[in-house]
């Protein structure tokens, strides 16, 4: 009996020891998620100031390629004795003029014009006609008025003067007949279609839409700001103002602005959102000159907790003997709290539980839990077994990690705009230059999906073409 005692009792021990060395395990209640329907967030509007420059240059090379060769032509000769061909003879040139307080673009358009006259009488059914050809080299001037009208730089153009550089004559009998009796009619007739030719030249050379649109297109598709944070900025445009169009110097100015909504998401690629037959041009009389850009900063509960996650690598919590390390970190809202879980292995194995609330730390650019502390259950259980770390020294080191920065993401965001603000050319002739500054916290919003963060930021943007082809 004594020597089978003696197994008995190791095997005891063997319990005992092994039973005391072993990790707890943890059986707590999880407080569950809220089951209300997802919180629509507040959505800010953004503004965004594009003042434009067009060189007169631009427009005097479009409408010399949109206008060539024959631009007038009266091949009839019966109903007024002429027959009259107009063509451009030389580029025209386009320049500003002071009219009393306005300021115009005056159009010079050198003109050479090839013509037949018939000249004789019809009587008692006799015919005796003769047909002279001349031809005529002249300078058409133009004067137009500028503004703009469904998206299209449009002008009202007028002849202001018809120079020819000599009095149109005919040589009949051996002498020269002037016939300006004549021409001067006809000029009228080819006046107002050489002025619609000016003026369809200009709209059709300057018809900002397609590229307007084309470029609201781009600007709302999605792109990524972080590889590393999964980040990405969607902008959605909601609508365009413009003012009128201004000549100064040797340019002409307009401003336009976009009313649009800004956020950054964390996660999988969002889908873009702009319908570009819905977006309306609307005319106002003045424009702010800067940039007030007000973006939501979405992360997803999924995304901040694998970030999260990143933060307790490699990282052991306790003292002596008695220690754990975080393998996952889960967050979810609830009665306005966030709920943090913490998947923990070593000395306890299993979940603890806290809550806090979620901050902003403005110089740090982090978003951190306040107020964080084990939920009841949690600290109950903690307290009875494993006071250790219940104690406010492993809660704090813990806490330490349970942040995270949204400064890479506000950095990379700025570089990535910067991008399209230092000499951007999206098409050839135009090119954009501007300004940000940095990026305001303003709160932070909780929804049942995710933390919003809502960020302000400022700037100047300038548009300018110059060479378009």
């Amino acid at each position: 009996m004594k020597y089978l005692l003696i197994p008995i009792l190791l095997f005891v021990l063997v319990i005992l020891v092994s039973s005391c060395s072993t990790s707890k395990k943890l059986d707590l209640i999880k407080p569950e998620p809220d089951n209300a329907e997802p919180v629509e967030y507040e959505t800010t509007t953004s503004f965004i100031h594009l003042p434009i420059t067009i060189q007169l240059k631009d427009i005097e090379n479009q409408t010399n390629k949109l206008l060539n060769g024959l631009i007038y032509n009266d091949s009839i000769l019966k109903d007024d004795d002429l027959e009259l061909k107009v063509w451009k003879q030389a580029p025209i040139k386009i320049e500003m003029e002071k009219d009393g307080n306005t300021t115009k673009i005056k159009t010079t358009l050198p003109l050479k014009v090839n013509g037949k006259f018939r000249y004789g009488f019809e009587k008692m059914g006799i015919s005796l006609y003769d047909i002279k050809e001349f031809n005529l080299n002249g300078v058409v001037t133009l004067i137009s008025e500028v503004g703009l009208t469904n998206w299209q730089l449009k002008t009202n153009t007028k002849i202001k003067s018809l120079d020819w550089t000599e009095t149109p004559s005919v040589v009949i009998a051996g002498k020269n007949v002037p016939i300006t009796y004549l021409i001067n009619p006809t000029v009228r007739l080819f006046k107002s279609k050489i002025e619609k030719s000016i003026d369809d030249s200009i709209k059709e050379s300057l018809d900002f839409k397609p590229h307007v649109l084309d470029a609201l297109d781009k600007l709302a598709t999605p792109f990524e700001m972080s590889e590393q944070y999964a980040s990405w900025l969607r902008i959605v445009p909601i609508e365009l103002y413009v003012t009128d169009a201004v000549l100064q110097k040797k340019e002409i100015k307009l401003d336009m602005g976009l009313k649009c909504s800004m956020e950054t998401i964390v996660g999988k690629t969002p889908e873009k959102k702009f319908d570009r037959n819905k977006i309306i041009l609307k005319p106002v009389a003045k424009m702010p000159d800067h940039i007030s850009a007000n973006i939501i900063a979405v992360s997803t509960y999924e995304d901040a907790s694998r970030i999260m996650t990143q933060n307790f690598k490699d990282q052991e919590f306790g003292d002596g003997k008695r220690k754990v390390k975080v393998t996952k970190v889960n967050l979810w809202h609830r009665d306005g709290k966030m709920i943090i879980a913490l998947d923990m292995l070593g000395s306890i194995n299993g979940t603890v539980y806290l809550a806090g609330f979620p901050q902003y730390n403005e110089e740090t650019k982090e978003i951190y839990f306040d107020q964080l502390d084990y939920v009841l259950n949690t600290k109950s259980f903690l307290v009875r077994s494993a006071n250790w770390l219940a104690q406010g020294y492993v809660l704090r080191k813990i806490q330490e990690n349970c942040r995270y920065s949204i400064k890479p993401n506000l950095d990379e965001g700025k570089a990535n705009v910067m991008q399209y603000l230092q000499n951007y050319s999206p098409m050839r002739g135009v090119f954009v230059n501007g300004t940000l500054n940095d990026f305001e916290f303003q709160k932070i919003q909780l929804t049942n999906k995710a933390i919003l963060a809502f960020i302000k930021g400022s700037g100047q943007v300038d548009v300018k073409i110059d060479g378009i082809e």
